[in-house]
């Protein structure tokens, strides 16, 4: 079996999405990848130590590393930029806090082909924030055919054959306050062991297909307020048209699931006939999720009902 292609990220592309300011301009750096969502900060290096250091990360030097550079001497200072500088697979070096390196940091750079750059956010929140992206763009991925929309805050997925009316509903919900994510196709990464987050392909961001009118520019259409980049998958809905032989769950006590990409989801399977509202059942659908969240099931509320009935003696 083919092993998948290690996934990277464009230097150029972290350059842009964390607004990083150049200070190696004649360093090019357009082609470099970068392989790895975690971070380094090159304390123990700046100290002399290069043990285990891990030098395929982007390499965040902050206030700490910054005071005791300079506590050192001129010569020893070099010294270490020209060890640390000499790694070839380090993808850049990112100073935090408005931090400026000195010449002699910079000079050995150019030297040494390794781009330098400068943030003013605070280290530990570029660090937080690089990591939370670069986590969903190195994320194992799969594109599957279906609906995505935020209601109430939770990551619907909608699937079922076409035209079954997964667009239509999408639409409605939209008209109802809730937000499009994205139609037909789902970009689904899974971003940790328990969280898949889903996102639209850029060449069908903020688009809807209506069977009859074609394509729907929800963006300018309804305002940016009804679209979003990315969600959070907290369950699946499949619709799919009514089958009088199928037996369908009718109280909810039955837990069904789907898997995407090793992770249990929720999972409900509903019936299309003429005359249902699927907006309704999914904002429905929705809310009853965030009441078993909370530790509140309405199936079982009602089960116990029945059973204290069901043992009450008649009079």
């Amino acid at each position: 079996m083919k092993l998948p292609k290690q996934k990277s990220v464009l230097l150029e592309q972290i350059v842009e999405k964390m607004e990083l300011r150049n200070l190696t301009p004649k360093v090019p750096f357009a082609s470099r990848k970068v392989y790895n969502s975690e971070i380094n900060r090159p304390a123990l290096q700046l100290a002399g130590y290069f043990g285990r250091f891990t030098t395929n990360r982007v390499q965040a030097v902050g206030q700490i590393e910054q005071s005791y550079l300079e506590t050192l001497e001129r010569e020893h200072k070099r010294e270490i930029y020209e060890k640390l500088l000499s790694y070839e697979d380090i993808p850049c070096f990112v100073f935090c806090r408005g931090i400026e390196p000195d010449e002699d940091f910079l000079e050995v750079a150019n030297q040494n082909k390794i781009p330098v750059f400068m943030t003013q956010k605070l280290t530990s929140n570029f660090m937080g924030e690089y990591v939370r992206w670069m986590n969903v763009q190195l994320a194992p991925t799969i594109s599957i055919h279906g609906v995505l929309v935020d209601v109430y805050g939770e990551g619907v997925l909608i699937t079922g054959e076409s035209g079954v009316g997964k667009s239509e509903a999408a639409l409605e919900l939209l008209r109802r306050g809730h937000r499009l994510v994205t139609d037909d196709v789902v970009e689904i990464h899974k971003v940790s062991g328990v969280t898949l987050v889903g996102m639209a392909p850029d060449i069908t961001k903020h688009f809807i297909e209506l069977r009859g009118i074609g394509i729907v520019d929800v963006k300018s259409m309804f305002g940016v307020e009804c679209v979003k980049e990315t969600q959070g998958i907290s369950f699946v809905i499949k619709l799919e048209e009514w089958d009088k032989s199928k037996r369908y769950d009718r109280i909810g006590l039955e837990e069904e699931y789907t898997e995407i990409l090793g992770i249990k989801l929720p999972c409900h399977s509903i019936p299309i006939r003429p005359g249902r509202n699927l907006a309704i059942i999914v904002e429905t659908a929705a809310v009853n999720f965030r009441q078993k969240q909370m530790g509140y099931n309405a199936a079982e509320e009602l089960y116990n009902r029945i059973q204290k009935n069901m043992g009450k003696k008649p009079n």
